[in-house]
Formats: C-alpha cells, sequence, structure tokens
C-alpha cells in the first residue's frame, strides 16, 4: 500500500464554476481512489497574475494499492505536487520500473504529438489569416 498527499490546483472564471469544479474533481477521486482525507480551500483571486482569474486548490490523502495506480493518478488529474507519506522506501522489481518508465514515456510522447498537431494548426491558420484569398 502507498499512501500519498497531493495539491490539485483549478484557475479560471469565474469563481464559481471552478468551486463547482473543485468539488467535482473531489467527488471522482473519491469513486475511482480510496481517499482518506481532503480539504477543499475557498477560491482566491488572482490579482497580479491574470485580472477576472481565480484558484482554488485541495489537499488530497489517497491509498494506492501500486505504484501503477499512484501513477495513473498522477496522469488523470495532473496534480501539482505529491508526497510519499508511506513506505518509506520502495522495492521495485526490475520489469515493475521499466513499465513505470515506459508508461510514462508513452504519455509524454502522446502529449508531444498534440502539441507538434496544435503548432501545425496553428501555423496553417496564420497562413490563411495573412493571405485570406489563397
Amino acid at each position: 500500500m502507498i499512501k500519498a498527499r497531493a495539491i490539485i490546483e483549478i484557475a479560471g472564471f469565474p469563481k464559481e464554476h471552478i468551486e463547482e469544479t473543485m468539488v467535482k474533481v473531489v467527488e471522482n477521486l473519491k469513486k475511482d481512489f480510496s481517499v482518506k482525507d481532503f480539504k477543499v480551500y475557498e477560491a482566491v483571486a488572482l490579482k497580479d497574475k491574470m485580472e477576472g482569474f481565480w484558484s482554488t486548490f485541495c489537499e488530497i490523502e489517497i491509498d494506492f494499492e501500486k505504484m501503477d495506480k499512484l501513477i495513473g493518478f498522477c496522469f488523470e488529474f495532473l496534480p501539482s505536487s505529491i508526497e510519499i507519506l508511506e513506505p518509506k522506501e520502495f522495492n521495485l522489481k526490475d520489469n515493475e520500473f521499466s513499465n513505470l518508465f515506459n508508461d510514462l514515456l508513452s504519455k509524454l510522447h502522446d502529449y508531444d504529438m498534440v502539441v507538434k498537431n496544435l503548432v501545425a494548426q496553428n501555423q496553417i491558420m496564420k497562413k490563411k489569416v495573412e493571405k485570406p484569398n489563397a
């Protein structure tokens, strides 16, 4: 069993929307994972960074059966921070460690492809805007 504490953040607008979304995130976490404790913090305005935007976060403690479940949680919910509380040491077999890295690499390749596609689409749209009759 792996016990971890994570911080999940949401930013956006309006304030009510991000607060409702955080409640939904916690509800989804409770369905899919063994949530032991959580605290949702009230949204605050991001005055210096982005006028009109709000930010909230949740501290959540979750138990995971295996390392791959923890990794899956990280990929799905993209916590801004994670702290492993227990166990203090891990003993992983070589194939388990390899699988973790291969899952990580697969997800990174997926993200890389999305970014490359967005860059290409952006370039095409810029060309159309610059030469609308072409």
